[in-house]
Formats: structure tokens, sequence, C-alpha cells
């Protein structure tokens, strides 16, 4: 393994409170990880008005571009951040996403916005920066409930994203979005400079491995992008074959040569650990579902109600955002309560009682979904559920590799949960399409459609549960900085 240089943080502030500083660090790594949901919020809500100024058919690019290049350029970025420091990678990341955004914002026709937005991809590992950071910038006691914050961050977004994205497109429409953007990049930027410390923890410099990243990152790239457009292709076309085979290709390669350099991007004695993938795996099922049901909820709640056409609510935005606010709310105040119970209980019980929780609420929701009072019924249940998950996912990452692999493996996890995500997206389409119309040139969804995409995020989020036994035991984090699997 690569030699590491570590420092740990002060002894004198194990006994101290959390203090003004903390609480700007954890306010910036915050921010950072919670910009992109909103962008992605932002970009879902304004792509309609895009579509019809730019007189585009391909408005899918408009936010697919963004995820693939945030996908390609993950392994890079969580290589680079080992070697040479999280906060300085983050900068620089940070740097191109504004880039990225200006360009967006100035666009004055589609293909000019396309190459924006796809710049502003690169800010995408920030989340998993994030998280591994808080495990090396703060004292042991405070690593739990701070990285379970910043896994609530998704309540926070789910909370105030949809009243802010409303607000701001309502009043200012999709430029006034994309300079939006702009600004809080800016904000992000200036927050992390400001009050985040470096990482003290090294990995040896070492050369990049540029090919293994590149068939890493464009073998995920090729299997998302052609899940993406699975629906248009046909599943069993030549085309999404062709994208399908030439990914795994691509991964299968890439795990030959990662067995044959010096120093490879994603040390495979990292994921052989039991440990490790089956941590993994099983946060990212659990979470990749989790995200994934969003599409579903806002398609609900906001297509409209017609007759033998549509069977959506017909809501406002800022009518779903009022209903669905307990919801966030409740997965706020658990994933903040997160971290100290992970102190207390093993962490594979919050895990497995979050996804519990969650196909237990989206399997109720698939029964009563027809007014507010039932949106907001199943809502507490799934609530408390999303919190445990989002929040426990980066302790459990925590307590299950050294401090020198927390990079490497928070962002692994982020790159499977993406995938899970969209091949899990991608079923819900189907799934609903079968229970609907197009009239148009729009798709539209029976309320049997989203009774059977409801069934299947349930039966995702139980999936999510069963593969938790497989986990073993981890220390917990106030025991050791050292993540170290028990059996």
């Amino acid at each position: 393994m690569s030699q590491t240089k570590t420092t740990a943080p002060p002894a004198t502030e194990e006994g101290s409170g959390l203090g003004v500083r903390h609480a700007l660090v954890i306010l910036s790594l915050l921010w950072a990880v919670a910009l992109m949901p909103i962008v992605s919020m932002l970009s879902g809500n304004s792509q309609s008005l895009i579509a019809i100024h730019f007189h585009t058919t391909q408005i899918a690019w408009f936010t697919l571009s963004t995820a693939l290049v945030g996908t390609f350029a993950t392994p890079f970025v969580m290589k680079a951040a080992a070697m040479y420091g999280k906060k300085r990678v983050m900068v620089v990341i940070a740097v191109f996403g504004l880039a990225g955004d200006l360009l967006a914002a100035l666009a004055t026709n589609y293909e000019t916005l396309l190459i924006g937005r796809s710049i502003a991809g690169i800010y995408g590992p920030a989340a998993p920066l994030a998280y591994s950071m808080a495990r090396d910038v703060f004292p042991r006691r405070l690593v739990g409930p701070a990285s379970g914050f910043l896994g609530g961050s998704v309540g926070l977004v789910g909370l105030g994203g949809p009243f802010l994205s409303g607000w701001v497109i309502d009043n200012h429409g999709f430029r006034g979005a994309l300079w939006f953007m702009v600004i809080s990049t800016v904000v992000c930027l200036a927050l992390v400079l400001a009050f985040v410390p470096e990482s003290p923890v090294r990995q040896e410099r070492t050369r990049m491995d540029w090919l293994g990243g590149l068939l890493l990152g464009g073998g995920l790239t090729a299997i998302v992008y052609g899940i993406g457009e699975g629906t248009a292709w046909g599943w069993t076309s030549a085309k999404l074959l062709s994208y399908l085979g030439l990914g795994l290709l691509a991964l299968i390669v890439f795990l030959v040569v990662e067995s044959r350099v010096a120093h490879p991007l994603l040390p495979l004695s990292i994921l052989a650990r039991r440990p490790v993938w089956t941590v993994l795996l099983a946060t990212a099922v659990a979470s990749g579902a989790i995200l994934a049901s969003g599409l579903l909820t806002q398609l609900l709640a906001l297509m409209p109600k017609i007759p033998h056409v549509s069977g959506g609510l017909g809501w406002s935005a800022t009518k779903n955002a009022l209903v669905l606010a307990p919801m966030s709310l409740t997965t706020i105040l658990m994933a903040t309560a997160a971290g100290a119970l992970a102190r207390k209980i093993d962490t594979r019980v919050l895990l497995g009682l979050g996804s519990v929780l969650t196909a237990v609420g989206f399997g109720l929701g698939s029964q009563i979904h027809e007014t507010a009072a039932q949106f907001a019924i199943w809502g507490l249940i799934v609530g408390p559920g999303v919190g445990l998950v989002m929040a426990i996912t980066p302790i459990m990452i925590i307590g299950t590799v050294a401090p020198e692999e927390q990079a490497l493996a928070n962002g692994t996890q982020f790159l499977i949960q993406g995938v899970a995500q969209g091949v899990f997206v991608q079923l819900l389409f189907v799934v609903m399409a079968r229970n609907g119309t197009v009239v148009q040139g729009t798709q539209f969804y029976l309320d049997s459609g989203f009774t059977n995409g409801l069934w299947l995020i349930s039966g995702l989020c139980a999936a999510g549960a069963l593969l938790v036994p497989l986990t073993p035991r981890v220390k917990r984090i106030d025991d050791t900085l050292v993540g170290q699997a028990v059996a």
C-alpha cells in the first residue's frame, strides 16, 4: 500500500464544544454537498422552458451531460485528492464548475449551453470529497455527527429546494436559474477557501493512472449513457447492447490493467476486502433507490390529472413543497441524530432500519397517494428512513477503511450509487410507461403506473435491507480513527 502522511486532530479539541470554527467548517462542507442536488432540482424544473426557448428536442442532454461528465471525472478527482489534498482538489473542481456555470448562463445557443453544463459536471464528485474531509478535519467525537449532518443535506434540499426553485424560475425564468447556479458556486468556493482546513491525510504522490481512469470512467459512462437511452432505442436493440457490452468490456480491461500497474487508480486490494465491498454495495442500493424515488414523487404530484390519460395530482410546485415539508423535516432530524446513534448502536442496525422504513413507507404510498393527507402519512414513515440511510452511509464507510483510503472509498460508493440510481430510474420509466399513453409527444402515466412505480421503489429499498446482513460489524467512530472491520 502507498505510504501516507497523517496528522491527528489536536488532543485539546477532544474535550471542547462544537465551537464557531467547527460550525463554519460543517456549514461550508454542507454547502459543497448540497450544491449539486440544488442544481439538479433547478435544472429539472427549468428544462421545459429551455427546450421551448432553444427549440430543441434534445433537452435530455441538459441534465444528462452534467451527470455523465461527473461520472467520468470521479476516479481522477478522488485519486488526485488522495495525493494532493482534498481541499485543494475541491477548490479546483469548484473553479471548473464556476467556469461551466458562467458559460451556460451566457450561452446564446443550445450547443454552448450544453458545453457549459458539461464542464460544470466536473464538480460532481464534491460530495464524496466533503464526506471524507469530515473524517480528516474533525475531532473523533464530532466525526459521526458531522458525517450524519452532511448526509442529511438531502432533507435540507428536499425541504427548501422546491420553494427556492419555484421562486427563482417563476420570477426570473430559466436564465435566473442559470445565474443562481453561478452565485451558488461562488459562495461554495468562498466558504471552502475561507473556513475548510486542508486534510492532513496524504497518499504518496505517484504517477496518475490515466489509462485506468479512462477505462473506468469511460466504461461507467457508456453504461449510464446506454441505460439513459434505453427507452428510446429499445431495451433489446443492437445499439443499447453495444453500449452496455463496450462498457462492461472496458471495466473488465480496467480490472486487468489495475492488477498490473505499479500505482493503480483504485487498488483492487481495497475492493477485494469483504467489509468494503459489502458496505459499498448495501449502501449504494439503498441510497440509489431513495434518490430514484424523487423522480417518481415529483411526477405523481406535478403532472396533471386527466381522466383516462394522466393519473397525476396536478399540484403546484409550492403545494408539493408544503406537502413534502414534514417528510423533509423528519429526514433532517433523523440524519442529525444518526451520528450520535452510531456511537451507541451497530451501524448495520441503523442502515437496515432505514431501508425497512423506506420500503414500508413507499409500499404504503402505493396504496394511499391521492390526497395531501395521504401523502403526508406515508411521508412521515419514509422521512426518517431516508435520514438514516443517507447519514449512516458515510459513517459506515469511515468505519470500514483506513484514513488514507477514505477518498477512494467515498468516490467508489458515489460511482456505484450513481450507476444504481440510473438503472433504477430507467426501470421506473419502463414500469410506469406500461400503464400510460403519449399525447402530442408527451408521455403521461395512469394511476396504476404510479402505483407500480411505488411498489418497485419499495422492493428496491427492501433489497437494500436484505444486503445489510452481508456487512460485518465495524468499529464505532469514537473507538478508533482507523477503520477496521471486525468479524
